[in-house]
């Protein structure tokens, strides 16, 4: 069993193959720390003041106090624990995040949904001691998963949850959020080429001091940390990946992993794997990733092509559904992986 944090987006792996054309240049400043319940780090290819990283990652050990679940004096708790009884006030953080959840879940009619707390605590995703719940355990937390019943005043900057025992996770999209602030400090700071990688989540900035794009590699779901099945190059773009390998637990022989139907109050059973969207922001590809796993592979395809997304469904067969732009971007390194329809 591995001992994760149930976020709903997962690993895409950054291969710096061509940090050789930095030859000559000054080793680029890096610095990795434990923050959002992952590792994250962050490196600047052209930019050598500490106190850059300094304000970084001050800035994600906020965002993790404010937004992450189960920790104490979290906003998304408070307003947990005032489920059905009144609205809290947050601060924007929290509002913007859960707005953009929320948006998720009418794209998704509530299959990607930030209330979908009461189950990931029924599975105990968020712990080691992660297993199958009582039937009547997963009909309860069902009951307790709308999110129609979220209530968000802008005015007031609110957030209200209908009914006692509702709870929120918003991470679905945390480490999304945190990587576009992440970027926009190391922006205003006059950083253009960085590599921001939050435990997976991947923001390109810039390109490489040479000028070329940098290459990410996509994580081979079926094999260790760092191996890819393919490659893509890409400058100022994040790159995100939500799959059902990275969280799990195993029970009478059988993987269970944190990614949630709505619907069963099980794992997402559906044919796909993984899910890896490329976006101008981290937020969007966070967002959008999950989603689409959530969606199945006919579906998901459909309404990524339908929104211009350039987005990539993997199948447990290792067969590939591929937007056209994602076509043209992706580099496939394993042969094993094959489109699925032309």
């Amino acid at each position: 069993m591995k001992n994760a944090r149930a976020f709903l987006s997962v690993f895409a792996i950054v291969f710096l193959l061509a940090a050789a054309g930095c030859g000559g240049q000054a080793v680029p400043l890096s610095r990795t720390e434990f923050v959002l319940w992952t590792t994250c780090t962050v490196t600047l290819y052209d930019h050598t003041e500490q106190a850059t990283l300094d304000a970084v990652f001050a800035r994600l050990h906020e965002i993790h106090d404010r937004l992450s679940v189960n920790v104490p004096a979290s906003e998304l708790d408070a307003v947990s624990a005032a489920a059905g009884r009144s609205a809290v006030h947050v601060t924007d953080d929290a509002f913007l995040l859960i707005k953009e959840e929320l948006r998720y879940s009418a794209y998704s009619d509530g299959l990607f949904d930030p209330t979908v707390g009461p189950l990931m605590k029924a599975w105990k995703m968020n712990t080691d001691q992660g297993h199958i719940p009582a039937p009547a355990d997963i009909t309860r937390a069902l009951r307790l998963v709308n999110w129609h019943d979220v209530v968000m005043d802008d005015s007031a900057k609110t957030i209200y949850l209908k009914r006692p025992g509702m709870s929120l996770d918003a991470g679905g999209i945390l480490k999304g959020y945190a990587a576009d602030e992440t970027a926009r400090i190391l922006s205003s700071r006059g950083v253009k080429s960085a590599m921001i990688d939050l435990g997976g989540d991947i923001m390109a900035m810039g390109s490489k001091l040479d000028g070329s794009p940098w290459r990410i590699g996509i994580q081979d779901p079926d094999s260790p940390r760092g191996v890819s099945f393919g490659t893509v190059e890409v400058m100022n773009k994040s790159v995100v990946t939500s799959g059902v390998y990275e969280h799990f637990f195993i029970q009478n022989g059988k993987r269970y992993h944190h990614i949630m139907d709505t619907r069963t109050g099980y794992p997402v059973e559906n044919g796909l794997v993984a899910v890896t969207v490329v976006a101008p922001t981290s937020i969007l590809a966070d967002g959008w990733d999950t989603t689409l796993l959530c969606m199945g592979p006919a579906r998901g395809l459909a309404i990524a092509k339908s929104m211009g997304l350039d987005a990539i469904l993997v199948s447990g067969d290792h067969k590939l559904y591929a937007t056209d732009g994602m076509r043209k971007m992706l580099a496939i390194t394993d042969p094993s992986f094959t489109y699925a329809v032309p």
